[in-house]
């Protein structure tokens, strides 16, 4: 499965980018939104990961990818598509891209806001989704309440940050995240592998992200989670491969 994150430049194409201001990724303060596809500016010569502090990725191309020709490119692989921002002309143009490509089976939905989510829902019905912020922290009161096994679930991915990553090799904007009390806690309250078990039994897909060190990746399968985020494929698809001949 692919993560991505998509927004709307001012001539209406879908491309794929993680942030809509396009400072850090490019160097240019200007909005995804507020320029044409042609003029959009190219990535950095090195680009610093996000979730790999003091590690930077370099390519060749630089050019920001469309929406439209990742789905050509890769016609059977899964994509998460994750919506920041509450447009519903983003959502309606992914929508009709996902329709149009018959990819309504591998394609989701994903937002941590509720409103955007509802709106992605009705706009396209027939596409997984994952849990937003406000249901997982519903998620969460129900199973310590003892009353998650009797309520229905939608959602077919539960999406979540492997706490241990936080201040090690992803250092938070959020001056909270960088208390380690805090981050303590946020470990011992949602990584509970009885929970997970519970969801996978009930068809939930459990995904922890972003694990970029072998250490990571083991921790989260460990802790019950069906699949991990990575930003580099190949550590993924090599202790995989290390797994399996054992």
């Amino acid at each position: 499965m692919l993560e991505l994150d998509c927004h709307l430049t001012l001539d209406g194409h879908v491309v794929v980018s993680h942030d809509e201001n396009l400072l850090r990724q490019t160097g240019h303060n200007i909005n995804v939104s507020s320029v044409n596809l042609q003029d959009m500016p190219l990535y950095k010569d090195r680009l610093e990961l996000t979730f790999s502090a003091g590690h930077y990725s370099s390519g060749a191309d630089r050019k920001f990818a469309l929406l439209e020709d990742l789905f050509r490119r890769f016609p059977e692989m899964a994509v998460n598509i994750e919506i920041k921002e509450d447009n519903s002309q983003l959502i309606e143009k992914i929508s009709e891209l996902v329709r149009r490509y018959n990819r309504e089976d591998i394609t989701v939905w994903a937002t941590v806001h509720s409103r955007i989510m509802k709106k992605c829902r009705k706009t396209n019905p027939s596409m997984p989704y994952s849990f937003s912020m406000s249901r997982g922290l519903l998620l969460l009161l129900l199973f310590y309440s003892g009353l998650l096994p009797f309520v229905p679930l939608g959602e077919s991915f539960l999406q979540f940050y492997l706490p241990r990553i936080i201040n090690r090799t992803f250092i938070p904007e959020k001056r909270i995240l960088r208390n380690r009390l805090v981050i303590f806690l946020l470990e011992k309250l949602t990584m509970r592998k009885s929970l997970f078990e519970h969801l996978v039994a009930r068809g939930i897909q459990v995904q922890l992200f972003v694990c970029n060190e072998d250490q990571d990746i083991e921790a989260a399968f460990e802790v019950g989670a069906t699949g991990v985020m990575s930003d580099y494929p190949t550590l993924l698809s090599n202790y995989l491969s290390r797994q399996r001949s054992h």
